[in-house]
């Protein structure tokens, strides 16, 4: 793969932004490749969310369902399972951080990443593939625990409208936390560090309202709640396909997308670049 990109050719008239766009999808194909010859973690990204919601629905869910607001103890673990579905699908995405995190890592610390660097590859393409490639796992492993939520009773209100804007929503919201978590295996000087260093995602969507109102919180962890980046995600995949009131959710998810992915861009090129002039 690596000789390949060494050995291509210049062509004349060949736009640099050409040049730029093949090395992206050469480094994609790399870790797609990856992917499948290690499937491992990506059944543990998947399992995971099974297993909470699982655990939830069926163990927790007639008590946390019943208390959500205009709710019966009769249906409670229906209701409960309607409610937390989209926290579930976005503690998926923020699992999938650990894998982007993981193989990044593992080729700084092996020293692939560092040949890459001495080739005539575009440097955002080398990390574009880490985050493409991570972004298609993402969606993939959504799709996947969505279909187990369906398999046990969930049951979206949504039309097609609804369903093409919140799968690109997903889509979004996982390219956003693969350029974070790019960065984060960048910074991180072992492979141990880079898997442990995205758990906090993870957390965010329980600290969110991913699994209770937010109105049900301390008012000190209700404002934290409300702010961070995973509520309005939540909130606006819940609203997609249950039909619940949108409001601001859809303009803050969007602007929250933006705004993760220039970080996580920034961040990845500006360790690229320092670790480039070693």
């Amino acid at each position: 793969m690596t000789s390949t990109i060494a050995q291509r050719p210049t062509a004349v008239g060949t736009s640099r932004q050409s040049h730029v766009v093949a090395d992206a999808f050469t480094m994609l194909r790399r870790n797609l490749l990856h992917i499948v010859r290690y499937p491992g973690l990506s059944m543990f990204t998947i399992l995971g969310p099974v297993v909470i919601l699982l655990l939830v629905v069926f163990v927790f869910g007639g008590t946390l369902g019943a208390g959500l607001p205009g709710v019966g103890p009769a249906a409670g673990r229906d209701a409960y399972l309607a409610y937390v579905m989209p926290g579930i699908l976005l503690i998926t995405i923020a699992g999938t951080a650990s894998g982007a995190a993981i193989t990044v890592s593992m080729d700084m610390t092996e020293g692939i990443t560092a040949r890459f660097r001495t080739m005539a590859i575009s440097r955002g393409a080398v990390l574009a593939g880490h985050v493409l490639g991570n972004t298609i796992q993402a969606v993939i492993a959504v799709a996947l625990v969505l279909g187990v939520g369906l398999a046990v009773g969930f049951r979206p209100a949504a039309g097609p409208i609804e369903w093409i804007a919140a799968a690109g929503l997903i889509v979004f919201i996982a390219f956003a936390v693969s350029w974070i978590g790019v960065a984060m295996g960048m910074q991180s000087k072992t492979v141990e560090t880079a898997s442990n260093l995205p758990m906090i995602l993870t957390l965010l969507p329980l600290l969110g309202s991913g699994f209770v109102p937010t109105q049900s919180m301390p008012a000190w962890l209700q404002w934290f709640a409300q702010y961070q980046p995973f509520t309005p995600f939540i909130e606006t995949i819940r609203g997609l396909l249950l039909g619940t009131p949108l409001g601001w959710n859809p303009t803050l998810a969007l602007c929250w997308c933006v705004l993760i992915t220039a970080v996580g861009y920034a961040w990845s090129m500006a360790i690229y670049e320092r670790k480039s002039v070693r």
